[in-house]
């Protein structure tokens, strides 16, 4: 009569020993002896209680391992190690930064390769050697004079009135106000963030700093228009962070998350883009032109254009082959330029004064005045493409002139 018992204690010790080879190595301990105390109480099968146990424990193994990788946020102790690693670079002698915060070191330690991580440290200490010189020359900055009240200001032999700069800035503040109520608006598209690098994100903040300036300080600004910008996105942790939450309530510009078309007329909607086949030969006063805000330093082509048709809205491009010489480079124009370029042809209507802000490392000038020197230079590198029977490898470029004649 005992038997019965023994038999069924040796089915079920090889059965363990089978499960505990497949499985010990990865199987944490407590989850095994649970599993093998299940299967020792209940009166099923041991090859079915085998293959229930491998597949408990293979979810469990599964679980475990996956949970690091779905862990969005660094640890500390890989934080700790990348600062380590900083300071280790630092007194190697290479170009890293002497201090580094925890939201540079998140990023850093989202960098995979090694190349990347150099790359992102030198700009890093780029970035901190300005600081620092910025900050030398506001310290060896002489110090004004101190007048008869006591306020220290800077005094000169003048017979022009001089406006100091608490006044300026009342007076620009108060043109951009009337720009909010009856001024033309800009739009810039700030629906780029997935097309950008973070060191590009820096840059198109930059540029955009620069934009709201020159705007608040010309005589007729524009209304800005900063759509799409998402709350919590990249581009409004950027802007707090350069701006300050207070000033940045203070701004007198539009941000929404709303796109463009959601809040004028599509019919009155232009979007600027180089890739347009469109040529905005005249400015118009009553249109609302788009700005793709984007720096992209691999020259994504292509990218306004195309969601510019996602919009469904008219496209055109500055008359840049029209006026200027083109020597080299891409026809992609920062967005400080951009607003210059817009708001001299806005004022005065001459392209010509306008395209004065592209920058000449472009260009080999305008059409109108092109030297002899220059038609020469031109007409002996033609002289050259030709082989020796004379006939020529490539057309001759026709300027525009030519061509309409």
């Amino acid at each position: 009569m005992c038997v019965f018992p023994q038999v069924f204690d040796v089915m079920f010790l090889r059965s363990c020993s089978l499960a505990v080879r497949r499985i010990c190595s990865r199987a944490p301990l407590q989850t095994l002896l649970r599993s093998i105390s299940t299967s020792r109480t209940s009166g099923k099968d041991p090859d079915e209680e085998e293959e229930k146990l491998d597949l408990d424990v293979w979810k469990t193994v599964m679980k475990t391992q996956a949970l690091p990788e779905n862990q969005s946020d660094p640890s500390p102790s890989t934080l700790d190690f990348n600062r380590e690693l900083v300071e280790m670079w630092h007194q190697a002698g290479k170009f890293v930064p002497k201090s580094i915060t925890d939201e540079q070191l998140q990023d850093l330690a989202a960098l995979t390769t090694k190349s990347a991580k150099k790359k992102f440290l030198k700009f890093l200490a780029i970035k901190e050697a300005h600081k620092i010189s910025k900050k030398e020359k506001r310290e060896n900055k002489p110090k004004p004079e101190r007048n008869t009240d006591g306020e220290e200001r800077e005094l000169k032999n003048a017979f022009l009135m001089k406006f100091w700069s608490g006044s300026m800035d009342r007076l620009q503040n108060w043109r951009a106000a009337q720009a909010m109520r009856f001024g033309q608006p800009l739009v810039y598209d700030m629906s780029y963030e997935r097309h950008m690098t973070r060191r590009e994100m820096e840059n198109a903040v930059s540029q955009l700093m620069e934009t709201e300036g020159f705007n608040r300080r010309s005589s007729d600004p524009f209304h800005l228009h900063f759509c799409g910008l998402t709350p919590g996105g990249a581009y409004h942790r950027e802007l707090l962070k350069r701006y300050g939450a207070e000033t940045w309530e203070r701004m007198l510009i539009t941000d929404t998350a709303s796109q463009p078309a959601d809040l004028f007329p599509r019919e009155d909607l232009v979007y600027l883009t180089a890739d347009s086949h469109t040529v905005l030969r005249e400015f118009d006063h009553r249109k609302v032109y788009v700005v793709g805000a984007i720096v992209d330093r691999s020259i994504q082509s292509g990218v306004s254009l195309a969601n510019a048709k996602r919009l469904q809205l008219a496209t055109a491009r500055l008359p840049l082959d029209e006026h200027l010489d083109w020597d080299c480079g891409a026809k992609n124009l920062t967005l400080d330029q951009m607003i210059r370029i817009l708001s001299t042809v806005k004022d005065t209507g001459n392209w010509k004064a306008a395209l004065e802000f592209v920058p000449k490392r472009k260009h080999c000038g305008f059409h109108q005045t092109r030297t002899g020197k220059t038609q020469s230079v031109r007409n002996e590198s033609a002289k050259n493409k030709t082989d020796g029977v004379g006939h020529k490898r490539g057309r001759e470029r026709k300027t525009w002139w030519e061509e309409e004649a």
